[in-house]
């Protein structure tokens, strides 16, 4: 067995959702769950097989967004895995939505930091056994970091 640690780096302005997944119609339920959820995103959706032709499927409605989306889950390369690489939305947005799709086993990250992920390698394939998102903690808040969470919360429109 190899462990294996991918670095994932998010676009400017981008956002991940990173889970697992099993069946073929993945690409299409997420892209429905996309387009119903947050209309106006931008999106592409990478869906890994673990079974027969075993290739990525990808849905989306950006081109751009596909490709990245391919190259993130091409880099990570585990079977029933799915990679949603979204702008103009947040994973708050549609991530109940997400987790309610059928197909859809588990979420290792929504995020917009860099990630790694870190991956078993057998003779049979890999798989993750998980995801550090982002960097270790610098200190506890005070009430300037306080008062700059909850200004940032309302420039982004998410409190009032």
């Amino acid at each position: 067995m190899d462990l294996k640690n991918i670095k994932i780096s998010i676009p400017e302005g981008c956002n991940l959702v990173l889970g697992q997944t099993h069946f073929i119609k993945t690409t299409e339920d997420l892209y429905e769950v996309m387009v119903s959820t947050v209309p106006s995103a931008r999106f592409g959706i990478a869906f890994s097989e673990a079974s027969g032709p075993c290739l990525i499927r990808t849905e989306g409605n950006d081109e751009e967004f596909k490709k990245m989306a391919v190259e993130i889950s091409s880099d990570i390369d585990c079977g029933h895995t799915f990679t949603i690489l979204m702008k103009d939305a947040f994973p708050i947005n549609v991530l109940n939505a997400i987790k309610m799709c059928p197909e859809v086993c588990s979420i290792y990250c929504a995020t917009a930091n860099p990630i790694e992920v870190i991956v078993m390698e057998t003779e049979q394939g890999r798989g993750i056994m998980g995801v550090i998102d982002g960097f270790k903690s610098k200190g506890i808040e005070g009430d300037a970091d306080k008062s700059a969470r909850k200004d940032f919360l309302r420039k982004i429109g998410y409190k009032l």
